[in-house]
C-alpha cells in the first residue's frame, strides 16, 4: 500500500491553496481527482436525465447512476442494492425515515430514545416528531469520559418504537458500541426500531450492517471524499416496502390514475423528481477510491494521529489543555474536541486559519452535548487519509501563536 503522505497529491486543493493544513474533514472531506475528474466526465460526455431517454447517453448516465447503488450496497453489506436510498445528505435520510416511518408507528404516549451526545440531525427530528405525535422523547447520557450510559433496561419499555443513535460522535470521537447496543435493545423489545446516524462512522471505519443488526444506517457522500448534495438512507427491505414515499413526482410513480396512484417499490419510492446525477456517480469513484486503501488502513491511520496529538497538545500545553471524549484510542474516532486556557474557540480558530491551519469552532450543531459538558464551544480538529504528523505540528505552533497573540 501507498505511504498516506503521498495521498496529499491525489487532492488539487492542496496544489491550489499553499501551505494548507486542512483539520475540518468531520464536517466535509476533500475531493481527490479521481472523483473531480467523473464528475467533469458526466456532465462533459453524457450530461443527461436518467431513465426517462432511450438514447445513448441517458441509458450511460443511468447504467452508471445505478451502479452506484450496487457499489454502496457492497460497501456496507446490505443485502440488496434495493435497501440503498439516495438522499440529499444523512440528515435527509433521518428525516425521511422521522416522516415516513415515525408518523406512521407512532402513537401518543410512545417512546423515543435518542442520546445526549447526537447531532442536531439525530436529534430535533425526534423532538419535533414527539411534541407533533404526544410521544414521549427520552435522553440517554454521557458519563465524564465521554461514554453513553448503556444500562437500556433503565430506559426502554414496551412502549418504546425507536431508538435513534449515532455510531461515532462528531465531537467527543467517541465509538459507541452499536451492535451491543442493538442486541440489547431488541432484547429488551424485539419491536424496536434500531436508527444507525453512521455520517462519521462509513468513512473511516468498516461498516456492516448486517452485522450490527439495527433497521436503518444513514451517512453523506461529502464526508467521504464524494461530492456533496449526496446522501444514504439503508433500510432493511421490509421496513422499506411498508413505509410511505417522503416526496411524490417523477420517476417514483408506477402509474397514476385520475383516482388513485400506484407507487413504485424501494429503492425508487424514496427518490422523486430529478435526483443529484453527476454527484452521485462520482460517489462511486470515492469509495472505489477508499476500497483500495482499505478501511482497516484508514482506520489504523487516524487512530496514530489521533493519539499523537492527542498526546503532544497535552505534552505541550499542560492542565492549559482540555480535551474531551474518551481518553482510550481504541473507542476513539480520529476527533479531538478541546478549550486551550482561557481563549475563546472562535479566537483561536481565526488565529490558526491566519497560518493555513483550518478547524472547527463552535458547538458542531451539538448543543445538548455542549451543555452536558458545561461549555458554551469548543476547538475541533479531526484527520483524513490526506493528513500526517506535519499537520499536527503546525497545529501545535498555531496554538503557541495563540498563546503569544492572546496573552
Amino acid at each position: 500500500m501507498r505511504n498516506f503522505k503521498s495521498f496529499k497529491e491525489d487532492f488539487p486543493i492542496f496544489k491550489n491553496v499553499i501551505n494548507f493544513t486542512y483539520l475540518d474533514s468531520t464536517a466535509t472531506s476533500l475531493k481527490p481527482q479521481t472523483v473531480i475528474s467523473k464528475l467533469v466526465e458526466y456532465y462533459s460526455k453524457y450530461s443527461a436525465n436518467i431513465f426517462r431517454g432511450v438514447y445513448k447517453i441517458s441509458e450511460e448516465a443511468t447504467k452508471e447512476y445505478e451502479e452506484t447503488r450496487t457499489v454502496v450496497a457492497d460497501f456496507i453489506n446490505a443485502k440488496t442494492e434495493n435497501e440503498i436510498i439516495f438522499t440529499r445528505n444523512a440528515t435527509e435520510s433521518l428525516n425521511l425515515i422521522a416522516y415516513s416511518l415515525g408518523r406512521e408507528i407512532l402513537e401518543k404516549g410512545d417512546e423515543i430514545i435518542t442520546t445526549v451526545m447526537e447531532h442536531h440531525s439525530n436529534f430535533v427530528p425526534w423532538q419535533q416528531l414527539a411534541f407533533e405525535n404526544g410521544a414521549v422523547l427520552k435522553v440517554i447520557n454521557i458519563d465524564d469520559d465521554g461514554y453513553l450510559d448503556v444500562r437500556l433496561e433503565k430506559v426502554i419499555t414496551k412502549k418504546t418504537k425507536i431508538l435513534a443513535l449515532t455510531y461515532v460522535s462528531n465531537v467527543l470521537g467517541t465509538i459507541n458500541p452499536i451492535k451491543e447496543i442493538t442486541a440489547s435493545a431488541k432484547k429488551i423489545n424485539p419491536n424496536i426500531i434500531v436508527i444507525v446516524d453512521a455520517a462519521q462512522a462509513v468513512p473511516h471505519m468498516k461498516v456492516d450492517v448486517q452485522d450490527l443488526g439495527g433497521d436503518f444506517l444513514v451517512f453523506s457522500s461529502h464526508k467521504m471524499l464524494g461530492p456533496t448534495g449526496v446522501g444514504v438512507m439503508w433500510g432493511k427491505e421490509n421496513l422499506l416496502e411498508s413505509m410511505f414515499p417522503f416526496m411524490y413526482g417523477g420517476e417514483m410513480i408506477s402509474e397514476v390514475y385520475l383516482d388513485k396512484t400506484v407507487f413504485k417499490g424501494p429503492p425508487h419510492k424514496f427518490e422523486a423528481g430529478t435526483p443529484s446525477i453527476g454527484e452521485v456517480i462520482g460517489f462511486k469513484e470515492a469509495i472505489k477510491y477508499l476500497k483500495t486503501i482499505g478501511m482497516d488502513n484508514v482506520r489504523r491511520h487516524e487512530k496514530y494521529l489521533t493519539l499523537k496529538c492527542i498526546q503532544t497538545l497535552k505534552s505541550r500545553f499542560g492542565k492549559n489543555m482540555t480535551i474531551f471524549g474518551p481518553a482510550d484510542i481504541e473507542n476513539k474516532g480520529g476527533v479531538i474536541a478541546f478549550n486551550f486556557g482561557k481563549y475563546h474557540p472562535h479566537d483561536i480558530a481565526s488565529i490558526l486559519d491566519e497560518d493555513g491551519v483550518a478547524v472547527r469552532a463552535g458547538h458542531h450543531c451539538a448543543m445538548p452535548l455542549h451543555n452536558r459538558l458545561g461549555v458554551d464551544a469548543t476547538v475541533r480538529a479531526s484527520f483524513y487519509i490526506y493528513n500526517d504528523e506535519n499537520d499536527i505540528e503546525k497545529l501545535v505552533k498555531g496554538l503557541e501563536k495563540v498563546k503569544k497573540t492572546l496573552g
